[in-house]
């Protein structure tokens, strides 16, 4: 089950550091500066050690979860998972919450989210998307830039909808999917979890746990694993 958390916008300002140091985070730290309740205070990046001390995007790359307890100290409990990969943010944010850290979101403002949409923790928001009423977003989700998500509809953990995706209303998607570039799904369709939708399909029917679909309209031609949906 999702844990449900009313949409809010915190007025008090607070310091986060960007888990990711790549074009991802680029996007992150843009929405970060348009957000006068955000102070970016650097990177974490946990795949390059070399990149320590480097310059990225207007603040430091601090290093990698080495950080962490250093972070805590100085009082920065705040991260937003800047890499868009699904399982990863499962991963990264199930271990970041057992250290008690906080998973900020990074929530565009221009992004139209309706004032009875449900929103987890640790999600990016991007600009010009629209999150119809009665909507259920789940942690460490990503709903990139001029996104549609339709009324009812519940998006699970983890789930990555890219840039001009169109979700109709009561979809369902399972944890840990990914709807690729400008695909469009109909109203009332289930589509399960560690799924794949290749870029530009139409999903006309539902789509079953652990598969990779693409096409107009999708159809399933592999396997996609099946240990994508599990908990972390």
């Amino acid at each position: 089950m999702i844990k449900k958390e009313p949409f809010k916008r915190d007025s008090n300002p607070k310091k986060v550091v960007i888990w990711g140091a790549s074009g991802f985070a680029l996007v992150i730290a843009d929405i970060i500066r348009m957000r006068k309740e955000l102070v970016l205070a650097g990177y974490l990046d946990d795949i390059n050690p070399q990149r320590k001390g480097e310059q990225f995007a207007g603040s430091t790359v601090l290093g990698g979860r080495e950080q962490l307890e250093q972070l805590a100290g100085a009082g920065v409990k705040n991260i937003i998972l800047g890499f868009g990969d699904c399982k990863g943010r499962l991963k990264l944010g199930s271990f970041l919450k057992q250290l008690e850290f906080s998973l900020a979101s990074a929530l565009h403002p221009n992004a139209v989210i309706a004032q009875d949409a449900w929103l987890g923790e640790g999600l990016m928001v991007g600009a010009g998307t629209v999150i119809d009423p009665l909507v259920t977003i789940g942690n460490y989700c990503i709903v990139n830039r001029g996104a549609l998500v339709g009324h009812e509809s519940i998006i699970e953990e983890g789930v990555n909808i890219a840039p001009g995706v169109n979700v109709g209303g009561k979809v369902s998607i399972g944890r840990g999917t990914f709807l690729g570039i400008g695909s469009t799904v109909i109203s009332n369709i289930k589509i399960g979890g560690n799924v794949i939708i290749g870029a530009g399909s139409v999903v006309v029917k539902d789509i079953p746990d652990n598969v990779v679909a693409y096409g107009a309209p999708a159809k399933i031609i592999k396997d996609n694993g099946d240990n994508g949906n599990t908990e972390n």
